[in-house]
């Protein structure tokens, strides 16, 4: 048997981490192996029970959840955090993110939508809820490039990368999957998935929606492009 998705649930409120545990212990392929009811308690439980997937919740009493991802990804490179808030205001979305959350949903999202994404980050993807995706390309195109985190006025991500690693790395931008790279290059999938791997190493992205996000920051695509969503089913790097 394929070893199970291991989930831990933060969230302040008891009945949701409840309703939480009821979808999830359904699923064959996952988990519950921990609760946390906030920030503080999610570090500890994090360290205690190395989960694959973390549910977290932002508003939370002492530690909210953008600092306890923040703290969740540095000490665990491995585990991701999906957010899950009934607050679907921007400034969450770049928090959770610029945290180094690999996911946003609301928490009004479908069963069907929680399931796929806990599996997507699983998979070394990353989701974010489709009502946020519009707005947050919005502010990182009206936000000036020098604002960027991780890069100074005068940089450029890609400057460290070759000719076909950029190629890779713009054509990831636009929301190509691995498929439509190797199409759109006339390369083999397993070389897409090496060159992937070395572009999302070198601009130090955590994942293709970070790499998405630098190259809206420095405007090196339209922002008509959008964010990867919610049920995309791009191959991990």
């Amino acid at each position: 048997m394929t070893t199970p998705i291991r989930v831990l649930l933060v969230d302040d409120q008891e009945l949701i981490r409840l309703g939480f545990r009821l979808v999830l212990e359904a699923e064959p392929d996952v988990a519950v192996v921990g609760e946390a009811a906030d920030g503080d308690e999610a570090v500890r439980a994090a360290a205690a029970h190395a989960p694959d997937v973390v549910l977290m919740d932002i508003r939370m009493p002492r530690t909210d959840g953008i600092a306890a991802t923040r703290s969740i990804v540095a000490a665990h490179p491995r585990t991701r955090v999906l957010i899950l808030t009934t607050f679907d205001l921007d400034e969450y979305a770049l928090g959770a993110l610029d945290a180094g959350a690999s996911g946003f949903l609301l928490k009004d999202a479908q069963r069907s939508e929680l399931t796929a994404a806990i599996r997507a980050l699983h998979r070394g993807d990353a989701v974010l809820a489709p009502s946020v995706t519009r707005r947050l390309i919005d502010r990182l195109h009206a936000a000036p490039p020098a604002a960027a985190p991780h890069a100074s006025s005068a940089s450029d991500p890609t400057t460290e990368l070759t000719e076909r690693e950029r190629d890779v790395f713009i054509a990831i931008a636009q929301g190509m999957n691995n498929a439509e790279i190797a199409r759109h290059l006339f390369l083999s999938e397993s070389t897409v998935k090496t060159h992937v791997g070395r572009v999302l190493g070198k601009i130090r992205a955590r994942d293709r929606v970070h790499a998405v996000i630098l190259a809206h920051r420095h405007r090196l695509v339209d922002a008509s492009v959008p964010l990867p969503s919610v049920g995309d089913e791009s191959p991990t790097p």
